[in-house]
């Protein structure tokens, strides 16, 4: 898929493209109403429509990854609901059958990134400051039998987001993974994850892993 990318904007790579995958392999609800959290350039709104979905609304807390978004959906023709703002205070009170979220895990150390385009990866010195608070979330946000799909790295602590999941209520599950060499942001802080204790000397490649949970209804 071609994308517009406005500069500063996350460029659609391996996590992106997995999740997709994981989306296409996934049994969902028929026309679903769609939730892209941490949306990008919209590559995932812009798959999701593409299959059907219902309505897809895409969320972003940068004003140019909205705009590109707005680009890519209305290059193609595709009616994608663009929202600025923090994910919790925008989609306050509505729910939707499937959430997609690529949101930032990486790890930094500054627990509380700056402003910019290093907000669209960095996520805290765990690389959970996005990841915890969209676990909390999922259960106000999917609607009865909903599903979300989450991307992130092995770095992040795979088993920790399968718990809080499950903590919530929500069924959890890792229903996709890959293993992929670092990108630029990664290997430019190698050094920095080998000092923290978060990867082993020399490691230059990581896993990522989508983890789906279901609100199952009885």
């Amino acid at each position: 898929m071609r994308l517009l990318r406005l500069p500063g904007v996350y460029r659609p790579q391996a996590d992106t493209w997995l999740l997709a995958r994981a989306l296409a392999d996934a049994a969902l609800p028929r026309n679903p109403r769609v939730a892209d959290i941490c949306t990008g350039t919209g590559a995932l709104a812009v798959t999701a429509a593409r299959a059907g979905a219902a309505e897809v609304t895409a969320v972003d807390i940068s004003r140019r990854a909205v705009a590109t978004a707005w680009l890519n959906s209305r290059a193609r023709g595709l009616p994608v609901e663009l929202l600025r703002g923090d994910f919790r205070e925008v989609l306050r009170d509505r729910t939707f059958d499937v959430v997609l979220s690529n949101p930032p895990y990486v790890p930094c150390a500054d627990p509380d990134p700056a402003r910019g385009r290093d907000r669209a990866w960095d996520a805290g010195f765990d690389g959970r400051s996005v990841l915890d608070d969209l676990c909390a979330t999922l259960p106000t946000l999917l609607a009865p039998n909903g599903v979300a799909l989450i991307v992130h790295s092995e770095l992040c602590d795979e088993q920790r987001t399968l718990r809080l999941i499950r903590e919530t209520g929500l069924k959890a599950s890792t229903v996709a993974r890959t293993l992929t060499t670092f990108g630029p942001v990664m290997r430019g802080r190698a050094d920095w994850l080998e000092e923290a204790g978060l990867i082993a000397p020399g490691q230059r490649v990581e896993e990522l892993v989508v983890i789906r949970a279901d609100r199952i209804e009885q």
